[in-house]
C-alpha cells in the first residue's frame, strides 16, 4: 500500500472518529479548526474537499478556515487544501516548481501575450516568472532585465532576447540574486512592465518574503517599471508565510488562476485592484 492511500486513509479514519463522538451537526467551528490543525501535523497535506466532505459543510467554509489557520501560523495553504508548517519554513526552488505547475503555466501564457515587440521588462526570479521567460524564448526585438538564473538559463539561446542579468549575491534555495549590488544596478535601468512573483500577497500589506533583501529588491523594481503585475498561483492569496514584506504602488495588477479563493479574489478587487483570474484549462501545457 503506498504512503498516500496510507495517508489518507488515516484522515479519513480520523476526522470519522471525532464526528462520531461530538455528532456533526454539534461541532462547533473552534473544534473543527482544531480537528484540522490535528489531522494536518499527524498526516501532512490535507485536502479542501475531504474536509468538507467529512465535516457536511461547503468547500467555502473550509476555505475559511484554511485561510485563519494560515493567518494564525497554524498551517501553511497548498493547492486544493494546507499542510502542516514544514521546519525549514522557506522551500526551495526544485521544490516549488513541481507545485501547481499547470497554474504557474497558465499565468505566465497571459503575462506573455501582454509584452510587445521592443518593449523592456523586468522578471523577478522564481517559478512562475521562469515559466514566463520559456514563453519568451522566440520572441524577438525584446530586452529581459532579471535577478533570477532560472529565466537566464530559459533565455541563454534566445538569439532575439537581449538579457541584463543585474548582479547581486546569490540565493541558493531561490536562485535569485539580491544585495545592494542588484539595487545599484537597477537603479541605473527602466522598464516597461514589471512581473514578480510572490511568497504571498495581502491586499493591506503587499508582497509577503522571506527576507527583507528580498522586498526591498521588489519594492525597487515595481518603481522601474511603468506597468506591475504580480504573478501568484491561487494558494498564494491572502497568505502571510513570513514576516518580510514589500509595499505595492498606486496602481498594480494581480494575475491568478482559476482555483483562487472567490473570496480573496474580492477583497483585491473591492480594494481598486485590478485582478486578470486566468483558466488554466483554456491554456494547455507546452
Amino acid at each position: 500500500m503506498s504512503e498516500h492511500t496510507t495517508s489518507g486513509r488515516s484522515i479519513e479514519q480520523r476526522l470519522q472518529r471525532l464526528i462520531e463522538a461530538k455528532g456533526r451537526d454539534r461541532l462547533s467551528a473552534r473544534e473543527r479548526r482544531s480537528a484540522i490543525v490535528d489531522v494536518a501535523w499527524s498526516d501532512g497535506r490535507i485536502e479542501v474537499d475531504t474536509l468538507a466532505s467529512h465535516f457536511g459543510v461547503t468547500a467555502s467554509t473550509i476555505r475559511r478556515d484554511l485561510a485563519l489557520l494560515t493567518s494564525q501560523g497554524k498551517l501553511a495553504r497548498t493547492f486544493g487544501g494546507a499542510m502542516a508548517h514544514a521546519p525549514m519554513g522557506e522551500t526551495s526552488l526544485g521544490q516549488r516548481s513541481r507545485e501547481a505547475f499547470r497554474q504557474k503555466h497558465a499565468i505566465a501564457g497571459w503575462a506573455a501575450e501582454q509584452i510587445g515587440a521592443g518593449e523592456t521588462v523586468l522578471l523577478d526570479a522564481g517559478t512562475t516568472t521562469g515559466h514566463l521567460a520559456r514563453a519568451l524564448r522566440h520572441r524577438d526585438h525584446l530586452t529581459v532585465v532579471t535577478i533570477g538564473l532560472t529565466v537566464v538559463t530559459e533565455l541563454a539561446d534566445a538569439d532575439g532576447v537581449e538579457v541584463l542579468c543585474l548582479g547581486g549575491r546569490l540565493r541558493h534555495i531561490s536562485h535569485g540574486l539580491v544585495g545592494p549590488i542588484a539595487e545599484a544596478a537597477l537603479e541605473r535601468v527602466t522598464a516597461d512592465r514589471a512581473f514578480l512573483g510572490a511568497d504571498g500577497i495581502t491586499v493591506d500589506e503587499g508582497i509577503c518574503e522571506a527576507n527583507l533583501e528580498q522586498t526591498r529588491l521588489k519594492e525597487l523594481m515595481m518603481a522601474r517599471a511603468g506597468t506591475v503585475y504580480v504573478l501568484a498561483d491561487g494558494s498564494k492569496l491572502g497568505q502571510r508565510p513570513f514576516h518580510a514584506w514589500a509595499r505595492m504602488p498606486p496602481t498594480w495588477t494581480l494575475v491568478t488562476d482559476d482555483g483562487a479563493d472567490p473570496a480573496e479574489v474580492d477583497r483585491f478587487r473591492s480594494a481598486g485592484i485590478e485582478v486578470v483570474v486566468v483558466d488554466d484549462r483554456s491554456r494547455p501545457v507546452t
